[in-house]
């Protein structure tokens, strides 16, 4: 798989960017445990769109990046954990970008994506419940939340939680059950029919708004803010989920390579026992095998990618992906914590956060575990069928 000229020149502009422009922000003070406030990511989309990187995978016609070309770009601005936040590629606006520009109509399009797209608004996934009422998490088909038609709006009613971004967000679409089966609706936020029980304290903190807990009360949506179809709520999931869960992938690969050159830099400076750290084998080799996780998630997501580019859901794949590159960016993470002792532990460098924010991500659309349920079920029918 060749990269595109118009991939790579893209990408230079944005690593440039994220560099120079995003990381000297890490430190602001506006970065808090709920993540970046909603000031500081509007205060780095405007140097973004001053300089040309703003919505970098959505051309200026609206023509979207293939997922190759993707897989370059979010790579490197994920360079640093604001990275994506400030050129507008972040979770969950940047799958939510993707999933109205496959299903939306002309006029959908126009109210709910274009903000989203000019990085002017944030967006929120309604589909998560909370585990304790026994709602939907991995397994969507417990989803508890319901959808009833009431002349020519739909009533919806039901709790959501760890749904990232609600406090801020202007464009939600929420996913209920109707009699057909599972629906997505557009909804403008806020709205009073849809209240902030409360905002998480979770091990992340890169994504502005937190991880909030979520009531529904007698939400009235006008039936032509229906997403698709009624009862296709899973079908388009799918065709957002594999290639979102594929980001996730390309921001966090971004995030290890910084944390693994700062690692780098921190193991040939320090010296101890009378040479770099570097030349003790114990740290040498978990610089090597950062080096070869790399590599392999690299060449994971890229493959992935092609398989998206052939217009394949690639669920499959993206299951197979989101585990081997989740696993390997923790075992990267780990290891830079690691080789820089007790200054890896401290926010002096982006270290300790992106150890953090990969460890969330081995959950973040759907953990190893029922990712790998899943593919021993695709092994077991395959293996019947070819009996």
């Amino acid at each position: 798989m060749t990269l595109s000229q118009r991939a790579i020149d893209i990408g230079a502009r944005v690593e440039t960017f994220v560099r120079t422009i995003v990381a000297p922000y890490e430190s602001d003070r506006r970065c808090g445990a709920h993540g970046p406030a909603d000031d500081l990511v509007m205060e780095m989309r405007e140097k973004a769109r001053a300089a040309g990187v703003l919505t970098p995978h959505i051309l200026r016609d609206g023509e979207h990046l293939t997922q190759l070309e993707t897989a370059h770009v979010l790579r490197l601005s994920g360079l640093s954990p604001l990275g994506p936040l400030a050129v507008n590629t972040m979770a969950p606006d940047e799958g939510n970008m993707y999933l109205l520009g496959k299903v939306g109509s002309a006029e959908q399009k126009q109210r709910f994506l274009a903000p989203l797209v000019d990085g002017r608004a944030r967006s929120a996934f309604f589909m998560t419940e909370p585990a304790s009422e026994g709602g939907a998490g991995s397994d969507p088909s417990m989803m508890q939340t319901t959808a009833k038609l009431d002349g020519n709006h739909w009533v919806i009613n039901g709790r959501k939680a760890f749904i990232t971004g609600a406090e801020g967000a202007k464009v939600g679409i929420v996913m209920a059950k109707s009699h057909d089966g599972a629906c997505m609706f557009l909804v403008e936020l806020p709205d009073p029919a849809i209240t902030i029980d409360r905002v998480l304290t979770t091990i992340d903190s890169s994504m502005p708004g937190g991880h909030a807990v979520i009531s529904i009360n007698n939400l009235r949506v006008p039936a032509d803010q229906m997403l698709g179809q009624s009862g296709d709520g899973f079908k388009y999931a799918q065709i957002r989920l594999s290639p979102a869960r594929l980001s996730h992938c390309m921001r966090w690969l971004g995030a290890c390579v910084r944390a693994n050159e700062i690692a780098v830099a921190y193991a040939c400076k320090r010296h101890a026992f009378g040479k770099p750290l570097i030349d003790h084998e114990g740290v040498g080799f978990m610089l090597a095998e950062n080096l070869i996780d790399l590599k392999q998630a690299e060449l994971m997501i890229d493959w992935c990618a092609g398989v998206l580019d052939t217009g394949a859901l690639g669920t499959v794949e993206s299951s197979m992906a989101k585990v081997a590159v989740s696993e390997a960016l923790m075992r990267i993470a780990d290891r830079c914590v690691q080789v820089m002792g007790g200054t890896g532990l401290t926010t002096d460098t982006i270290v300790e956060q992106v150890f953090r924010e990969v460890r969330a991500f081995r959950i973040y659309d759907g953990p190893t575990e029922v990712h790998k349920w899943s593919l021993a079920k695709k092994i077991k029918r395959d293996q019947r069928a070819s009996a």
